[in-house]
């Protein structure tokens, strides 16, 4: 059964066209610049004024309205509890995930900076899970280089003990940072989050599940943290292509810096480095799409599918 297919009967989602979806922004209004799109956009996953406003408008305000009645539960049990002290108001959490080169990245961006300028001014803030991968010198001795982006190849305690600090409102709950011109987790360097009204958790395996704790006593998943979730999804076809052109186009630009991890593909011939890419795109992208990332879209609660141009043909939303 496809559960996406647009007449399938027993499916949990309903299918609007992008089309159809701008409608749903009602009066949302449009608080960010052309210049400022442009600026939050990744120069491999393009997006426009005019993509804000038929998909990400809607977006916002569904997810206004998801934030509202969190809140309105928040307030009642506190009624509840009679103790209005020591309930402690903990932040909305939304999970993004997707393949590489999909580009999540770029509409966790415009996402976070549209909720921000919600009249009631939210604190919002984004981690993604890059910083909680193994160190490469850990992923080296345990022979994980090759299954980088894997779900074995991040510490999820890490991103469970930060999830459940967020969640239990915690003050300075710390993520640590990534850096994508060494390739590595950035020793000794955090970002400190405290206590968002809303936090955006992107990565590609946040909706990964595993095998339930035997003894009942652990949280099995990161993805019992999340409020809402989000899976950015497109043809295969579309992202091995985007890949290879965001691959090829960082050999001019990002990957011609010394200290770069990459260094090395900028002085290869073009063939040559369109044979390394395309070996990297099947001996690890689309292995872990196959088998950890493309089975994890029918848990979102929403799913955004791209067209080729890289803007949001199709939008599914889980029923209630």
């Amino acid at each position: 059964m496809d559960q996406l297919a647009p007449n399938e009967k027993y499916s949990p989602y309903r299918l609007f066209s992008a089309e159809r979806w701008a409608e749903f922004r009602a009066d949302t209004p449009l608080t960010l610049t052309e210049g400022e799109v442009q600026r939050l956009s990744s120069l491999y996953d393009p997006i426009d004024l005019d993509e804000v406003r038929r998909i990400y408008l809607s977006l916002s305000r569904l997810l206004s309205a998801h934030v509202e009645t969190s809140q309105s539960l928040f307030g009642q049990r506190k009624v509840f509890f009679n103790n209005p002290d020591d309930v402690v108001k903990t932040p909305f959490i939304i999970g993004m995930a997707g393949s590489v080169a999909v580009g999540k990245s770029t509409t966790a961006r415009v996402l976070k900076e549209l909720l921000a300028r919600w009249p009631s001014s939210p604190k919002v803030d984004l981690v993604t899970t890059d910083g909680f991968l193994h160190p490469n010198a850990a992923l080296r001795r345990e022979g994980l280089m090759e299954r980088k982006g894997f779900p074995d190849s991040y510490d999820v305690g890490a991103i469970l003990r930060f999830l459940s600090g967020i969640k239990s409102g915690e003050r300075n709950v710390r993520a640590p940072l990534y850096s994508h011109l060494t390739y590595d987790v950035v020793e000794g360097e955090h970002v400190t989050i405290d206590r968002p009204d809303i936090l955006i958790f992107e990565g590609i395996n946040v909706l990964q599940t595993r095998e339930l704790p035997k003894d009942g006593k652990a949280v099995p998943v990161v993805s019992d943290f999340f409020d809402f979730s989000i899976y950015i999804d497109a043809e295969e076809r579309l992202i091995h292509k985007w890949y290879i052109d965001r691959f090829m186009r960082l050999r001019q630009t990002a990957f011609r810096n010394p200290k770069s991890f990459f260094h090395r593909y900028s002085e290869l011939s073009d063939e040559a480095a369109q044979a390394i890419a395309e070996g990297l795109w099947t001996n690890i992208n689309l292995k872990n799409l196959h088998e950890n990332i493309l089975p994890t879209r029918p848990r979102a609660d929403l799913i955004l599918r791209k067209g080729a141009d890289h803007l949001v043909k199709e939008v599914a939303l889980r029923k209630l």
